[in-house]
């Protein structure tokens, strides 16, 4: 099963749901803004791709952080940074056949069709 995980109105979301959509992968949509993350799940992808790729630190929610939340980051900190706010994890996460891919490259997702 493939589920792509992200938050509904944003661009890159939108561009990778029509890449899918337009070569026919069929999926599943979790909204973590509005459904959560679970905490197993989560530290599952921090382990196989690192946490540093999966904290999206361009956002405007990790860039209104206050500098000292910012400062230190442990994979234990941005876990609690991303699971407290799900806009902070980058986007799409996408599983699907045992693999996990983070942000949306069309060359990286033709691997999966």
């Amino acid at each position: 099963m493939t589920t792509i995980y992200g938050i509904k109105n944003c661009d890159t979301m939108k561009k990778a749901r029509a890449w899918l959509d337009g070569k026919g992968v069929a999926y599943e949509f979790h909204d973590y803004k509005k459904a959560g993350i679970e905490r197993d799940r989560l530290e599952g992808w921090a382990r196989k791709v690192g946490w540093e790729t999966l904290l999206n630190r361009a956002g405007t929610t990790f860039r209104k952080l206050p500098d000292e939340e910012k400062q230190g980051l442990t994979e234990t900190k941005a876990v609690e940074l991303m699971i407290a706010q799900p806009s902070m994890i980058k986007r799409p996460v996408l599983e699907a056949g045992g693999k996990l891919l983070v942000g949306f490259k069309p060359e990286q997702y033709e691997t999966l069709v």
